[in-house]
């Protein structure tokens, strides 16, 4: 199993071809046999974890049998070549599940494997459906958390993915497992967040996956965040 994500940013003159993808790619993807599961997102401001939609900047999630059908899709799919055509500035990451709990959609996308000797980057996906009631409970309390973030020991980077505003994500990528744990459990705004969502039931759905980095390249805002780390 192979897991990429590909962050595509548009230039301004092209935005309504940007949203006119994301029904088109919808299309090409759902043909795509070699892929057991993908999604179509969009993106926080610059990437942030916001409510204000960067309407130039869009992702596509998807897993994959084999690197050699991922690699297939990239040299020759309708939607690369959509890129090209485009000038799409674009990054991506070919990333292995080595920990997995929790769906998406009712389905458990990246297995439920369990490796726990991993050393080097990591990079963490989170993914929350929000009840409707407990809209306006998680948003509040998003500044706080995103800002602990940005200033966390072995943070590398992060882009805020979503499909609707209830169903959001954050993809993130961290030097080693340590420093990860540390944000994630040790206390702060973070810590205190997870607890409030579980014990005043926040979420309808949640996923929380752990993966190793095998590949980058391409660039996001004029760079490559693992450049020379794996």
């Amino acid at each position: 199993m192979i897991v990429s994500l590909t962050i595509v940013r548009y230039r301004k003159l092209f935005i309504p071809f940007a949203l006119l993808a994301m029904a088109v790619h919808r299309v090409s993807m759902s043909l795509r046999k070699e892929c057991s599961f993908w999604k179509l997102l969009g993106t926080g401001k610059n990437g942030h974890f916001s409510l204000k939609p960067d309407w130039q900047q869009w992702g596509l999630l998807a897993v994959w049998y084999s690197k050699a059908e991922f690699d297939e899709f990239y040299s020759h799919s309708f939607i690369t070549s959509w890129w090209k055509f485009f000038g799409v500035e674009k990054w991506t990451i070919l990333c292995e599940p080595l920990q997995s709990h929790g769906k998406w959609g009712g389905k458990e996308p990246f297995g439920s494997a369990v490796m726990t000797d991993h050393e080097g980057p990591i990079v963490v996906l989170t993914r929350a459906n929000i009840k409707y009631s407990k809209f306006k409970q998680f948003w509040s309390s998003v500044g706080d958390v995103t800002n602990q973030l940005y200033q966390a020991k072995g943070y590398i980077m992060s882009v805020a993915i979503g499909e609707v505003y209830s169903k959001p994500a954050t993809f993130s990528i961290w030097q080693n497992m340590d420093d990860m744990k540390a944000f994630s459990y040790a206390g702060g705004e973070h810590a205190d967040v997870i607890k409030r969502a579980r014990k005043e039931n926040w979420l309808s759905e949640e996923l929380f996956t752990r993966f190793r980095p095998i590949e980058s390249f391409g660039t996001i805002n004029g760079t490559d965040p693992l450049h020379g780390l794996i």
